[in-house]
């Protein structure tokens, strides 16, 4: 079986979120089930050219508002499978990701480049599985290749629904000039008098896939659909929904290079040298009895930051050490500043992201992990935070619901806390909980060692990736 997986962004090369864990880990995973799996994705600036490891493609011919422009595109295996990175830099020599006025045509490109390689390889895939608005345009270009090119006359295509919230909206004057697809397929874009890329993949797609079974029923309805729920109850038929995995050869507190001491569920000792480390590099007081609840996020509305700020005071009044790792919206930047200036013994902030090493210290060091999302498609900091004996605090929505089981004490089961109404109170009532059964070690270590027993691994998701493959390819 051949898959060629598109992304925008993938570990190790480049991350803004999740999408770059899944896009990173699932190549590598579908090995294991004998899958010629291989990712695309853009050469940005950004992305350390030691991770580049083979001779480039120096001359692919891409078909770009009618010229032929030769591009290079670079090979690496460093990430366990083989990657193309597509130099282009005119549109991805750029400080960051996203965020420009012209990204829908930096991604109209990329869509355009990653055919164009398949096609100077000579390597048909049997499936094309693009992830989010950024590969729409080409799941569109590959339905139109299919009538008039031989090579792709037998691929079939996935497009993975990361987050519904991002859709790629751009000016449908640009259509005409971008020719993505064949003219009649351009209609395909079209959303509220505006073209979006995401809506036209949902179109144009064999199958649908988002990353756990709640966020593919909560994206039908008007609360979480972000005005596609009609299209999306309408493809209900070809949508399925596999919850992401955890990379364990990545997060694992037993081999771990970025964090103090290593530890297991049947020795959780090293993890308390890890919290004291984390309060050294915070510059909190060296008090380890002391919980720490921490939170690494993207700092927008939607990772439930208005909530956080309306009980900022009550979670001082706990004692807790608060820590948080980000970077996003100005005003919940200003926040944190604010919250940490008003108790610099007690909050400790890192704003912008900092790389991996200190996302494993943090989920390593902290006691608790706070995930008050107002939706949240998948997750993985909450699986991560299993992993590291850090006890998740979360809404019940999406992936959080699907991943985290509410502690019971009377059973003695369940992997964390977590609430269901978006209220500032429900989520104050679940810390207050948490910290209940923090201060009662023998509960709190059966909590941990639950969280840590949970195979969130690839391994699984890998495989139920392989059967829906299958079962497009006879679509």
């Amino acid at each position: 079986m051949r898959i060629a997986i598109l992304s925008s962004e993938a570990v190790p090369f480049a991350k803004t979120g999740g999408l770059a864990d899944v896009s990173g880990a699932l190549p590598k995973a579908l090995k294991e089930h004998n899958v010629d799996a291989r990712v695309v994705l853009p050469l940005y600036d950004l992305i350390e050219r030691g991770l580049i490891n083979q001779p480039a493609i120096e001359s692919v011919p891409v078909d770009w508002r009618g010229e032929i422009l030769p591009t290079r595109v670079w090979q690496s295996d460093t990430a366990g499978a083989p990657a193309y990175l597509i130099e282009a830099p005119e549109f991805f020599a750029r400080p960051s990701i996203y965020g420009y006025g012209d990204d829908h045509v930096r991604f109209a490109f990329f869509s355009r480049a990653a055919l164009a390689l398949l096609k100077h390889l000579d390597w048909a895939p049997d499936v094309v599985h693009g992830n989010d608005w950024p590969c729409g345009f080409a799941v569109v270009e590959l339905r139109a290749r299919r009538r008039y090119d031989s090579l792709f006359q037998n691929t079939k295509s996935l497009f993975s629904l990361h987050n519904v919230g991002y859709q790629g909206v751009f000016d449908p004057g640009d259509l005409w000039w971008l020719g993505v697809g064949e003219p009649q397929d351009r209609g395909d874009f079209m959303l509220n008098r505006v073209a979006s890329a995401l809506k036209a993949g949902i179109v144009a797609a064999d199958a649908l896939s988002t990353v756990s079974p709640r966020y593919a029923r909560e994206i039908q309805t008007p609360e979480q659909g972000h005005g596609l729920e009609w299209l999306l109850r309408a493809r209900a038929d070809r949508l399925v929904g596999i919850t992401n995995g955890v990379d364990y050869s990545v997060w694992n507190p037993e081999s771990d290079p970025h964090i103090a001491a290593n530890f297991s569920l049947n020795d959780l000792s090293g993890k308390r040298d890890c919290k004291l480390e984390l309060l050294r590099r915070f510059g909190l007081p060296e008090d380890l009895d002391r919980p720490i609840i921490a939170i690494i996020s993207r700092l927008v509305a939607q990772k439930g930051y208005d909530l956080i700020r309306q009980i900022a005071g009550a979670i001082l009044q706990t004692g807790s050490f608060f820590i948080a790792l980000g970077a996003g919206n100005r005003e919940y930047e200003n926040f944190l500043q604010q919250w940490h200036d008003s108790a610099p013994k007690q909050v400790g902030i890192y704003k912008g992201y900092a790389g991996e090493p200190l996302a494993h210290q943090i989920e390593a060091g902290a006691d608790m992990f706070l995930m008050p999302s107002l939706y949240e498609p998948c997750g993985l900091n909450q699986m991560y935070s299993m992993r590291y004996g850090t006890v998740p605090i979360v809404r019940a929505t999406g992936g959080l619901d699907d991943t985290v089981k509410q502690f019971d004490p009377s059973s003695g089961t369940g992997n964390g806390f977590k609430f269901h109404s978006y209220d500032s109170g429900a989520l104050l009532e679940k810390i207050h909980e948490a910290l209940y059964f923090y201060d009662r070690p023998q509960t709190w270590r059966q909590i941990q060692q639950n969280g840590m027993a949970v195979d969130n691994s690839w391994t699984a998701a890998a495989g139920k990736y392989v059967d829906l493959y299958k079962k497009i390819m006879t679509i």
